[in-house]
């Protein structure tokens, strides 16, 4: 048993080990943050509060090595049944962030003692324990859906009911996969959600076939009713933020834009890939005012997500698209207003794919 001179000593073994966690668990969400999903907003917050929490004043750090004792520590060697197996990513960010709030836990109880010397902060380290619940919330939801945000790329079919002329979603679905479409999204103004649920559903299990993305377009009740991988939105649906608080975190928003202010909003408000268009005329839409390859190329250097390009797009007017900073393109008259949806799309798919090597197979993840 401790002597009562040793007793604050060996709180300040508690103390250090615990700031030793902390600043080790939020190193670790940091450089996912920012090395695995290169966002600049969570690695830098992560990182303030670490720096703010483990930080300290020299001659306090001095105080908390000079009672170190690793040699005589009886936990060091302690092993928990399954600690050392994370099964996955999403596992090592929920155990690491649990790991930091527990310590930080263990602090705001030690600063009630009135004894203990330095003084610790109880109202900072509470603070800090009930942001981390949210930063903690925010890269899981980034983690979980980083998987999907790889696949945003190469050939991205919208299966436009009105340009169906007669044929079956699910037909010309399964001919775009077979040609090599990697997102297929649907979109539909006209049927009901009652129509469109065994229509969605049956997309949903060729693309999950496939590997395929799957992407409802406009409404979110569809979307959650066949679990789809995620929803696209326009600037005229309902408003992100509200849509992110209603998915599940694991699926991704794309969101429409035409020009940098919408895309820089769409990327502040939590999107995880941008549609850019219309980059040339078409005839899905009525006499558009046109994005062009300018606002792509501004897009690109300015926004940090997957951007996906639209409108016009076909296999001889591409390259310039590709070169612009498009991670996928999106077509709905190369595919569905061509003969044969499989070979279209198999031509298209190819031309993306050589486009990509000529370029050096450099794109936007």
């Amino acid at each position: 048993m401790a002597s009562p001179q040793e007793t604050p000593h060996r709180l300040l073994r508690i103390v250090d080990a615990n700031l030793n966690r902390i600043g080790e668990g939020l190193r670790l969400l940091e450089d996912i943050a920012r090395l695995l999903l290169n966002d600049a907003s969570l690695s830098a917050e992560l990182k303030g509060m670490r720096h703010q929490l483990v930080g300290g004043e020299v001659g306090v750090q001095e105080q908390l090595v000079s009672a170190r004792n690793a040699a005589e520590d009886v936990g060091s060697n302690l092993e928990v049944p399954g600690e050392g197996h994370r099964r996955d990513l999403p596992a090592l960010v929920m155990a690491n962030s649990r790991r930091v709030q527990e310590s930080l836990r263990v602090l705001e109880e030690l600063a009630k003692l009135p004894t203990l010397t330095p003084p610790l902060d109880q109202a900072r380290f509470k603070q800090s324990r009930f942001r981390l619940y949210e930063l903690e919330q925010r890269l899981l939801s980034k983690v979980l859906r980083h998987d999907k945000l790889e696949r945003v790329e190469g050939l991205y079919v919208i299966i436009d009911s009105q340009a169906l002329k007669g044929r079956s979603q699910a037909e010309v679905t399964r001919q775009a996969l077979r040609g090599g479409a990697r997102v297929i999204q649907l979109r539909d103004k006209q049927h009901s959600r009652r129509e469109l649920l065994p229509i969605a559903q049956e997309m949903k299990k060729l693309c999950a076939q496939c590997q395929a993305l799957f992407i409802i377009n406009d409404y979110l009740d569809l979307a959650l009713a066949v679990d789809a991988d995620g929803l696209h939105i326009g600037q005229s649906d309902l408003p992100l933020p509200a849509v992110r608080r209603e998915l599940p975190i694991d699926k991704i928003v794309g969101c429409s834009t035409a020009t940098l202010a919408q895309a820089l909003q769409a990327q502040s408000e939590g999107a995880d890939y941008i549609a850019v268009g219309p980059i040339y005329p078409t005839p899905s839409k009525e006499t558009p005012s046109l994005a062009g390859l300018d606002t792509l190329r501004r897009i690109n250097q300015e926004v940090s997500l997957p951007l996906v390009a639209i409108g016009g797009i076909d296999k001889d007017n591409m390259a310039p698209v590709l070169a612009a900073g498009a991670s996928a393109v999106a077509v709905i008259s190369a595919v569905l207003g061509a003969q044969d949806a499989e070979t279209a799309s198999r031509e298209l798919a190819a031309r993306i794919e050589a486009e990509r090597k000529d370029q050096g197979g450099q794109h936007k993840r």
